[in-house]
This record gives structure tokens, sequence and C-alpha cells, in this order.
């Protein structure tokens, strides 16, 4: 196996699968790097075809695709001496963007090519691997009847999401928590609970960039309990830019959290992904226990 190993999510066979793996291919060639590319679609498990390249002796494994492509790589890589390559295929990209890499294809491997490693932090939550954040409440309730809508109804993801929205806003669930943090107890009455891998910059419900992924502790985000209107307040307040009040949420940050609910099931979301979890929830930080390949400029601390 190739010490470079790329793994692309697309459907295997597609048109946009070829000419994405052509492309990458043409600029390791140029760059006269031999790598080994992987399509996973079709059923191939993007975290086991990780492992393998790993257990294969690869020194870099590549994921190319959205955040949740990123996710499977890294939970595969982190801990080892292996380090994650990103190509950011999707629609958001946080991940490459909070890292400055670039979203441009020639250019993302280019600083594969060109960049410089750098070893960051992970969270991680009842043993599941986030790079970005994690929270239970409305957001994974949200995705969860997003994607009813699309299976059921057929409806295309924003249409979907959009009803989804209004249905969470008309249920507006809220959560009865316990967090144990560094020797303090919190409870509380709250429709979501937000936890980032490292600090994020916040305004009202628009969660910004983190200026760092080295810090080596996790942030808890969670809104005060304002009713229905309330939390629709804060989110027009964040889309018109006029900021949050001090009042709005509550903001913590160590390296571990306990959370726990009067359910003993809850619905978690990581990195976007939704699982049924049982609680309490244990949050942890993994201090530098990740490897990435990131532009020589940025200013994260060399591996």
């Amino acid at each position: 196996m190739s010490d470079v190993v790329v793994i692309l999510n697309c459907r295997a066979g597609s048109q946009a699968a070829e000419d994405v793996s052509d492309r990458v291919s043409a600029v390791f060639r140029a760059a006269g790097i031999d790598a080994e590319l992987m399509v996973a679609g079709d059923g191939v498990d993007v975290g086991d075809a990780a492992k393998r390249a790993i257990e294969g002796g690869a020194t870099m494994v590549v994921a190319g695709g959205g955040d949740g492509t990123i996710n499977a790589v890294a939970s595969a890589v982190v801990g080892t001496d292996v380090t994650l390559g990103v190509l950011p295929l999707g629609t958001l990209n946080h991940f490459a963007r909070d890292l400055s890499i670039p979203t441009d294809l020639e250019a993302a491997v280019r600083n594969l090519v060109d960049g410089r490693d750098a070893t960051i932090d992970a969270g991680e939550v009842n043993g599941r691997v986030f790079i970005n954040n994690s929270s239970l409440g409305l957001y994974p309730s949200l995705v969860h009847h997003r994607e009813q809508q699309q299976m059921r109804l057929g409806r295309g993801k924003w249409t979907a999401l959009f009803w989804a929205a209004l249905l969470m806003l008309r249920r507006y669930p809220v959560l009865r928590v316990r967090i144990d943090v560094e020797g303090m107890h919190l409870t509380a009455k709250t429709p979501l609970v937000f936890i980032g891998n490292n600090e994020y910059v916040m305004s009202g419900l628009d969660i910004g960039i983190r200026e760092r992924l080295d810090s080596g502790s996790l942030a808890l985000y969670m809104p005060r309990l304002q009713g229905r209107f309330g939390l629709l307040r804060i989110a027009l307040r964040a889309l018109f830019k006029r900021g949050r009040r001090a009042d709005d949420f509550v903001a913590l940050r160590a390296r571990e959290f306990t959370i726990d609910t009067t359910r003993k099931l809850v619905r978690v979301a990581t990195d976007g992904e939704v699982r049924v979890t049982s609680t309490p929830l244990h949050y942890r930080i993994r201090a530098a226990a990740l490897k990435v390949r990131i532009p020589v400029r940025v200013p994260v601390k060399e591996s």
C-alpha cells in the first residue's frame, strides 16, 4: 500500500468521482508522489477503509468529502502518528475553514504536498470522536425530522429543513440537564446543549469560527430557557448581526463535562451525524491527539 492513501466519499462509478480522482491524481503525480486513491461509495465504510489504510502502513490518510467524511477518517487516525489530510468536498467544510485549508481542489491537494503537520485537539463523547462539535436537544431533533421529511415525503434537503424547523419551533422540546464540571454541579432547562472542540466565536445562535484548535479544552454553550419566541428573538438578532446579550447563553470551558438528563436515551449529534446514545454523556478533550496537514502560514502548534 502507498504511503499516502486518499479516500474519496463519492458514489463509485459516478462521473463526479472519476473527475475528482483524475484531478487529485494529476496534482500528486506532478509533485512526484505516488498516492493510492480509493472511492468509498456504494456501501463502503469510510472509517473501515481508513483503518485498513493505517494497518497497511500509510503515513497519511486523506479524507475527501464533507465534515462527516473527515470525522470518519479522523476517528481512525486520532491517537496515532498517521497524518490526516483534508480535501474539503462538502457544502460547509467547517473543519477545513477553521484550519484555513483551501476549498479549491487543486489548492487543497497542493497543501497536502507543500503544507506542514500540526497537532490539534479532538473531542470525544462516550468514546465517539468529534472534530467540530457535538450537541443534544434542538439540533439533533432538527436533523432527525429533516431526514424523516426527506425519506418519507421525498423532499429536498433545504425544503425538508424548513418544515423540520417549523415543527421544532411549534413543539419546542426542552431538556432537563445536570452538568458536572470540575467539581461543580449545574442544573438547567434548555432547548440545546452545544459542545465545541475548542472555543467558538459566538453571536446569538450564529455559531462562528474557531480561532484555534489546540487550546486543550472543550467549550459548552447553552441558551437560557426563554420560550420559543425568546429563541426566535435570539436567532433574529444573529441573522441581523446584532450580536448576543450576556444573558442569552451559559458558556463554560473545561477539559471534561458529564451531562445527565431525565431520559435514559437521547439523540446526540457529532459533526452533524445523529445517533441515539445512553446517558449520562461523558465529554472529554483529547489534547494534541490528532496530526493534520495544514498550510504553512497557519499559526497552530507544530507536531
